[in-house]
């Protein structure tokens, strides 16, 4: 992470197996939203209605006016005029679909917007601030049910999604407005090799 950024040059073999690789990474990340989308209705017994898939922290190739991009949204999902997406609040916390729209701003930001509320203080810093089992209290009170999770993914290490999205009303419309009603995430016991 303190090394400087690589650049890799598209017609070298390394800048073409780095686009495979992240290629292949992509369809893996969508299969799994997939896998987990039809196993999550399966346990609930419960048909779809409605989908939405955005990535993010990847990397598109897009025609933007009169020029071809390799475009790196770290952070981002692409926001194109009427394309849906999903951003995601804390567990405690608003989350929101939404569909890009066509202006000024839009074509400035290479119609890309927030994945998410983003956070306040790194997940290290989370497990020594924040009580977690007051956390659980809290969301248990509000009939959220929580299974797993722990203090680095606590409502108080992100930001409001309404404030992270004021920024971004000329760029997007909020379709729908959703509120957590079940919780899962991997427990404090789970291993994660990408944790800070």
């Amino acid at each position: 992470m303190h090394a400087p950024p690589a650049l890799l040059p598209l017609t070298a073999p390394s800048g073409q197996d780095y686009i495979a690789a992240m290629t292949i990474a992509g369809e893996y990340a969508y299969a799994g939203r997939e896998a987990v989308g039809s196993t999550v209705l399966d346990i609930l017994g419960a048909q779809e209605t409605d989908r939405v898939h955005n990535h993010h922290n990847f990397a598109w190739k897009e025609r933007h006016g009169d020029d071809d991009y390799w475009v790196v949204r770290k952070g981002a999902t692409p926001a194109f005029p009427g394309q849906r997406g999903f951003i995601g609040g804390s567990m405690d916390d608003i989350a929101v679909i939404v569909h890009g729209v066509e202006s000024r701003q839009s074509a400035a930001a290479l119609y890309s917007t927030v994945h998410g509320a983003g956070r306040v203080m790194s997940r290290r810093q989370a497990k020594k601030a924040v009580d977690f089992r007051s956390v659980r209290d809290r969301l248990r009170a509000r009939g959220t049910l929580l299974r797993g999770a722990g203090a680095d993914e606590a409502p108080e290490v992100y930001r409001k999604l309404e404030d992270v999205l004021a920024p971004h009303k000329d760029t997007i419309a909020v379709e729908h407005t959703l509120r957590p009603r079940i919780v899962v995430m991997a427990g404090p016991h789970e291993p994660d090799p990408y944790r800070d």
